[in-house]
């Protein structure tokens, strides 16, 4: 009799992590933004809830390198839908991915922090649209934890 391979997704893929997010402008004018490129993936628009990723791909990898910061994320591709919390606030908001980046081995051991909750190693950009439902966008940087919905 064969063995039936489980169904289940790998535990990797359902495990939050916590690092720094930040925001980014792509697509059309919004906000602070111009009108940029649409992203790696095409869909990219600094007016919806989106988000960059750092292992969006081999080529988006190769550039961003989180392992280089001791971080292992697993690879999830354009239209994978985080949830992004602000350890600060508590706020939430749901995005899918619509770029690579950011390029996490520039910023190892940065730490952002609120009172003592603090978070290292940026791992998410998100539009303007998007950060701004967790955080106003003059704070740049906020600890937070990325989870699927």
């Amino acid at each position: 009799m064969a063995r039936s391979q489980p169904t289940d997704p790998p535990a990797d893929l359902l495990a939050a992590v916590q690092g720094e997010v930040s925001w980014f402008c792509c697509g059309t004018a919004w906000g602070p933004c111009s009108s940029t490129g649409h992203g790696a993936c095409g869909t990219c628009n600094s007016g919806s809830l989106q988000h960059a990723w750092p292992n969006t791909s081999d080529a988006c990898l190769s550039i961003t390198r989180p392992d280089s910061c001791g971080v292992s994320l697993s690879r999830r591709t354009c239209g994978f839908v985080h949830k992004t919390t602000n350890l600060c606030s508590g706020a939430s908001v749901s995005t899918s991915i619509a770029d690579c980046g950011p390029q996490t081995d520039l910023f190892c051991g940065e730490r952002s922090c609120c009172g003592a909750t603090c978070a290292s190693n940026r791992l998410l950009d998100l539009t303007p649209a998007a950060y701004s439902r967790i955080a106003s966008l003059s704070t740049g940087l906020r600890p937070a934890e990325i989870s699927v919905p």
